[in-house]
């Protein structure tokens, strides 16, 4: 670490504190996933989607008709959101219903309107 440092021209007071970070830091494959992962809710139209998802389980149309968008528009973003891994598909007869995949996918958008609304 010092040779870093020193090469980067930087002095470092804190030196102990700087090694626990480094430490601690997921790896760069992980905080590339994490990175693409909040990529997915940079769109505000997936965000309604999972927004919407948040109060009940809906399949195309019905997310369609609520936030007036077409089959085809609603139906490329739940393919966005499910490669995501932020929805579940549950095929009833020929119909799709998209629900929320888990509960930490309810959280974050439950602390992310916290923070919004703060």
């Amino acid at each position: 670490m010092d040779a870093d440092i020193e090469r980067c021209g930087f002095l470092c007071v804190h030196e102990d504190t700087v090694k626990q970070v480094l430490e601690q830091l997921p790896a760069d494959e992980k905080l590339y996933d994490l990175a693409e992962l909040f990529k997915v809710f940079g769109d505000s139209t997936r965000i309604k989607i999972l927004y919407a998802l948040f109060e009940a389980e809906l399949c195309v149309c019905d997310i369609a008709q609520l936030l007036g968008l077409t089959q085809s528009a609603v139906s490329h973003q739940l393919r966005v959101l499910k490669a995501g891994r932020l929805v579940r598909p549950r095929k009833d007869g020929k119909t799709v219903f998209y629900s929320l995949a888990d509960d930490h996918v309810r959280t974050l958008i439950a602390q992310g309107m916290e923070h919004v609304n703060e």
